[in-house]
């Protein structure tokens, strides 16, 4: 199975070109699935032109989501980004749950695959290796592991799965920047890296010193006007108006993130409602924000959103 280099080559330049999006997945109030609602947010993501979208990943809750609602998200999102932007489907858990999930996002269009952390279990680097090995030899799309948690690899294991057919970078989530430059080094020229730190515009400057200046914006899933001004500062090289939206922005928004476990996904989901999107509130284990976080969250949106000349 050869290689699709076109989907290598539209995620390079995506990447070059602007955030990329983790849209969130659309619920009912009862918890089901909202298949209009998530149409619409991707709607609205796609008309941002973001580097890409990678829908049921973390920040849309893959981790709740049965197999034949995987279906139903991927296939929304294959279709309202219509070629216009790669589409990157999550998958995980073990080899061969991610190889059910693979299909489905092969089915339904996909571009490629990010390869969420494995499930529970600590491995060693070997096992690490294995379990892309595994995934790889069941798919023909690309995939871009996704080390977090328990995935940490290795230089040497870094050389290892870049030999691996179709597996075409790797997201960062550890923010260890020694071992990031690691990595970077003992990689092919043409391997694909990417910040996917919670929150990464905070170390979207660090993460470029050692090569990685792309990154995942979760902001973006509510407030793409945010998202694209810090991008366009940063990349410009406008260091007083990416230091204006982390001091007055973005370091309060982590200071509500840090409150509660899980404000990551549900914190992004409650600003996106403030602003009338229709997500939906988010699935147990999460939690939705307490009132006096809601009301915090409220006053930093509207006062974000002032700095770039737009209302909530």
């Amino acid at each position: 199975m050869s290689l699709d280099t076109d989907t290598v080559r539209r995620l390079r330049e995506g990447m070059t070109r602007g955030v990329l999006s983790f849209p969130l997945t659309s619920f009912h109030d009862d918890g089901s699935l909202d298949p209009d609602g998530l149409r619409t947010h991707l709607a609205a993501q796609v008309a941002t032109d973001p580097g890409a979208v990678f829908p049921a990943c973390g920040t849309g809750e893959f981790f709740s989501l049965d197999e034949d609602e995987y279906r139903q998200v991927v296939t929304v999102a294959v279709e309202e980004a219509a070629g216009r932007v790669p589409v990157v489907a999550g998958v995980g858990y073990g080899w061969a749950q991610a190889a059910r999930f693979a299909r489905i996002a092969e089915d339904a269009g996909a571009d490629a695959l990010l390869v969420l952390p494995h499930y529970l279990v600590a491995a060693p680097q070997d096992g690490l290796v294995a379990q892309l090995e595994q995934l790889a030899a069941r798919t023909t799309l690309p995939l871009i592991a996704y080390q977090r948690g328990q995935v940490a690899f290795s230089a040497d294991s870094l050389k290892r799965i870049a030999r691996i057919p179709h597996v075409i970078g790797l997201k960062d989530g550890h923010s260890d920047l020694d071992r990031l430059q690691r990595l970077t080094l003992a990689a092919p020229e043409d391997f694909l890296f990417f910040n996917g730190a919670s929150t990464a515009e905070i170390q979207a400057r660090a993460y470029a010193t050692v090569g990685v200046p792309a990154y995942s914006s979760a902001v973006h899933a509510f407030a793409p006007e945010i998202a694209n001004a810090f991008f366009t500062a940063l990349r410009d090289g406008d260091d007083g108006t990416v230091e204006k939206l982390l001091r007055c922005f973005y370091v309060p928004l982590v200071e509500i993130r840090d409150r509660v476990p899980g404000y990551a996904v549900s914190l992004v989901k409650a600003a996106a409602r403030l602003r009338g999107r229709p997500v939906g509130p988010v699935r147990a284990p999460l939690t939705d924000p307490s009132a006096a976080d809601l009301a915090d969250l409220a006053t930093l949106l509207a006062a974000g959103l002032d700095l770039v000349g737009a209302t909530l």
